[in-house]
Order: structure tokens, then sequence, then C-alpha cells
């Protein structure tokens, strides 16, 4: 389904810039695996440490891995995407921004969750989800913040299908914009 969603993408009017730090990473894999992916994809990025995600958005956001440094992420990509677009692109530009912080091999204070954001400059919107930390495993979290990401592809440009994002009844997923 993952692929099918993309080569939608690839088919309407639109382009910009996503990027993804802490997981979504197989939303990018799906997006380059369909032809046609360079008429939506101006750029993606993976600023990975801290210190490259607070180059990437030109400051230090307040608070990690929030709602809050995914739109931050999202208009910087958006910006990106216009830098990258100069006048050569008369379509709509989009950013997108995931932050997420999943299972990992270490003790870590704090719930798993993820935050993704779109921008195209005259909306934003985006989702939150919080993982219950017993039941899923660090491919499930990766599965589900991907097809988030897949969702505010979708969502930022006006593709009305969506990706199934289950949930269970310990977690918690909430949309804003």
């Amino acid at each position: 389904m993952m692929e099918e969603l993309a080569q939608k993408f690839h088919t309407v009017s639109g382009a910009g810039c996503v990027v993804v730090t802490g997981a979504g990473i197989s939303a990018i894999s799906a997006l380059f695996a369909q032809p046609g992916a360079s008429r939506t994809l101006l750029e993606v990025q993976v600023p990975y440490t801290q210190k490259a995600l607070d180059e990437f958005v030109g400051t230090r956001a307040e608070q990690h891995v929030s709602k809050s440094e995914a739109i931050l992420i999202a208009e910087s990509a958006l910006s990106r995407a216009h830098y990258l677009a100069a006048d050569n692109l008369k379509q709509s530009l989009f950013g997108v921004g995931c932050t997420a912080a999943i299972a990992t091999d270490r003790i870590r204070r704090g719930e798993d969750r993820a935050h993704i954001a779109w921008s195209d400059g005259k909306q934003t919107g985006g989702m939150s989800v919080w993982f219950d930390k017993e039941t899923r495993t660090r491919i499930d979290e990766e599965q589900v913040v991907a097809a988030m990401v897949m969702n505010s592809i979708a969502a930022v440009l006006k593709i009305e299908d969506r990706m199934e994002i289950n949930i269970f009844e310990t977690e918690r997923i909430d949309e804003f914009g």
C-alpha cells in the first residue's frame, strides 16, 4: 500500500522536501522505489544527530521530539523547497517534517513517540502518536511512523487516500491543523 500511495504522489502537481529524524525512513524508501520520484521530491534529509537537526532548522528547538519541533522541521523543509525550486517550478511546494523517539536498545527516559507535520505555506497540519513501549518493537513503531509520514504527504498534496494506522488501546494518536 505504501508504494501505491507513493505512485499517486508522483502523478499530481506538487513538489517538496521531506525531513525525518528518529523514524520514518521507510517512507523515504517507498517514495524513491516508484518511478516519478523526481517530480515530487526536491530533497530528502535525515539529520539524525541533534546538532544536525539544529543546523537544518537554524535554531535549537525548545522541546525535542515534540509537535512544535515537527512544525519547525516542516517549515524549514518548505523554505528549503522554495530555495531549491527557485523560479523553475510553477507547482505548489511543501515541506514535511518528522521527529521521533522510538524503541531503542538503551534505557531512555520518556515515551516512545513521534510527531509529523506538513506545511504548504498556507496551511500546517500533522499528527502525533504515543506508543506503548511494552507492546511494540522498533520495527513496528517505524512502520506506524512511516505510514504517518506518507499520510502527511497525502494531506499536503490533497490526495484523499491514506495508509491505515492501527494503534492499541494503550496508545494515543492526535491530529492537528
